[in-house]
């Protein structure tokens, strides 16, 4: 079998016309080839394999890559809704300021506005410098108005009402700069309303309490005058010999002076 295989090669090999040398050298190339074509396979297979490692390790570190950018996803969401609850935090407290600029703003108007009651119920306290009489004196408001609006009275014409609040304010200030002056006008407020009894006791205090008073003269004509309206002469004419022997060179001496001719 092996020689009819030998032989069909050889009768192969000289139909082609090839010589036995010829044919060693095919052959010797076949070799060559099956060589080359192994080395080129174990190079192929040598780059497959570092392919193929190298695409694991690609794998690797793309899953890796996918794990760290998941991760900074993870932490990008984290980190955004820490920022928006900061704005919330931050519109919140601007919000809080906002209503605290309001709160101060409406205490520093109620502070203005109590201060400023405040200080003008300190004036209405405050005494007043006023001329009294000649004289310089320091008054309660209150005091000088419960005055005043006595002797307003007294000038409208009003004596029962004037009466009235010159025997208030003698109560309610006994110790007053204006005491003299209110018991005074207060014999003149009854002189007008005709209580003559009443009148001539009022200036008979009067003129005792203060005898320097600048009208003190004019109380003693007064008190004459009513004496005399009271059908008591002999009591008129004595008040005013008083008057002109305590205050000479007065007015009131003058006049009384001259009323005594009236006076029967």
């Amino acid at each position: 079998m092996r020689l009819a295989t030998a032989g069909a090669a050889l009768s192969l090999i000289a139909t082609l016309g090839l010589a036995p040398g010829a044919a060693r050298a095919g052959l010797f190339d076949d070799e060559e080839a099956r060589k080359a074509i192994v080395e080129l396979r174990g190079r192929v297979t040598a780059v497959d394999d570092q392919v193929k490692l190298r695409a694991t390790e690609l794998a690797a570190l793309n899953a890796q890559l996918t794990e760290q950018l998941a991760g900074l996803r993870r932490g990008m969401l984290d980190l955004n809704n820490q920022l928006e609850a900061m704005r919330g935090e931050l519109a919140k407290l601007r919000g809080d300021d906002e209503q605290l600029a309001r709160d101060i703003a409406e205490a520093q108007r109620r502070q203005k506005d109590v201060g400023q009651a405040f200080d003008e119920r300190l004036r209405k306290l405050e005494p007043v410098k006023l001329a009294l009489d000649g004289t310089e004196v320091l008054v309660d408001q209150d005091e000088k108005k419960a005055y005043d609006d006595a002797i307003a009275a007294i000038r409208s014409g009003d004596f029962d009402k004037s009466v009235k609040l010159l025997d208030s304010f003698q109560r309610r200030y006994p110790g007053s700069p204006f005491s003299d002056s209110a018991r005074f006008w207060h014999g003149n407020a009854l002189y007008g309303k005709r209580d003559h009894k009443e009148a001539i006791t009022a200036f008979r205090n009067f003129v005792t309490g203060a005898p320097d008073h600048p009208r003190a003269a004019e109380a003693l004509l007064a008190l004459a005058n009513s004496q005399a309206e009271m059908k008591d002469p002999k009591a008129a004419r004595k008040t005013i010999e008083e008057l002109m022997k305590a205050y000479p060179q007065s007015e009131a001496a003058q006049a009384g002076k001259e009323r005594l001719a009236s006076i029967k």
